[in-house]
């Protein structure tokens, strides 16, 4: 049913207006306000928190289903329910939650996570942005950079050094309201997809929050983004298999209409062998992406299983695109027919949250765990 629902927003919410979402770069703020009417800005959150209540399986599946309609609308949604939520629906205090999670599940309001810095993309232990408790107030300063929803956005979880020495240990975790003084933006990015959700610098200088806004205990922000970051590569998993999908529906209703050689071109072996493989990969990401989500959902360690799921989904992605223009020919490459949008916006699904570089370290060094090397 929820796949249904789903599926039936995406197909009149947002595939008809997808193309010139992406063309105006244009933030789907309406869209998202009505996913938020269908409890998909915080699907897993629990119902006694004023959340929807459903599990990750449920997450996964209504991810894949809204990005198939647009991924801009999805990564909005993946970085609300993954990367902001999470962490707070786990380590914030009451109060908190009440300034920072139960204004945000309505989809009127979004957040976002700031990690990742100029000189650091994939070190997440180096975080040069510092925070310094004076009195009874922190002060951050630095730089996070690649911040998605950063305009949008009205609060953000942010990581910053509290301890040099520590090194990664040093690391803590915040919770700031946006817009507050000392914190500016910086340009929006000029994207090869996802254009319709912003990405851009957050710039603290000197920006003062009160001691209260530090999530979890000092020196656990490492341990709270990289918890965040497993979980949140499930919904990017599953945005890249909407992608996937996508490109694959595109490819099979163009090749039936279009006719060569007497029949349609779906009766060539050549452009069934492409689909062929199209499927099985997409097929396979998204069994790997819905076991990462069951093993979250029955508290067991799902550290390699995402990592597997984002890294197999994500390559789907970019090769059913790729595929889906090889069958359009000339009409994929132009931007009448959505399968150049496709290709753009699955490129970046094998770079945020975690490269695919990163993806393979994180499966072998869990593999090699398991045979105790």
């Amino acid at each position: 049913m929820l796949q249904k629902t789903c599926r039936d927003f995406a197909d009149n919410e947002l595939i008809p207006i997808a193309g010139q979402l992406d063309k105006n770069h244009t933030y789907p703020k309406e869209q998202v306000k009505k996913l938020g009417e269908l409890g998909l800005m915080c699907v897993d959150v629990p119902e006694a928190e004023g959340g929807t209540g459903l599990d990750y399986l449920a997450y996964a599946i209504a991810m894949e289903e809204i990005s198939r309609g647009c991924a801009s609308t999805g990564v909005v949604m993946s970085v609300n329910n993954s990367l902001y939520l999470g962490p707070i629906l786990n380590y914030a205090t009451k109060e908190q939650k009440a300034k920072y999670l139960t204004p945000f599940l309505d989809g009127t309001k979004v957040g976002c996570f700031a990690l990742s810095e100029p000189g650091n993309g994939s070190d997440a232990g180096a975080a040069s942005t510092t925070a310094m408790l004076d009195g009874k107030k922190w002060i951050l300063n630095g730089t996070k950079s690649w911040i998605t929803n950063g305009y949008e956005a009205e609060a953000t979880v942010v990581f910053a050094t509290t301890d040099k020495a520590k090194k990664h240990k040093g690391i803590s975790a915040f919770l700031v309201p946006k817009p507050t003084d000392g914190l500016s933006l910086g340009k929006k990015e000029d994207k090869l997809g996802i254009r319709a959700s912003s990405t851009c610098n957050l710039i603290f200088e000197d920006c003062q929050i009160p001691q209260e806004n530090i999530l979890g205990e000092p020196g656990m922000g490492f341990k709270i983004a990289m918890q965040t970051l497993d979980a949140g590569r499930i919904g990017i998993a599953s945005q890249a298999l909407g992608i996937a999908q996508a490109s694959i529906d595109s490819a099979v209703e163009y090749a039936a209409k279009r006719n060569a050689f007497g029949a349609p071109i779906t009766k060539l072996q050549a452009i069934q062998m492409k689909l062929a493989d199209m499927e099985v990969k997409v097929h396979s990401a998204r069994l790997l992406t819905w076991q990462a989500a069951v093993l979250k959902d029955k508290g067991l360690s799902f550290t390699k299983e995402a990592a597997m799921a984002k890294l197999a989904a994500s390559e789907a992605a970019t090769f059913c695109a790729h595929q889906c223009i090889q069958i359009l020919g000339g009409m994929g490459y132009v931007t009448e027919m959505p399968a150049e949008r496709y290709y753009r916006d699955a490129r970046i699904t094998e770079i945020y949250e975690g490269t695919s570089e990163i993806q393979r370290l994180v499966i072998a060094g869990n593999l090699l765990k398991e045979y105790g090397v």
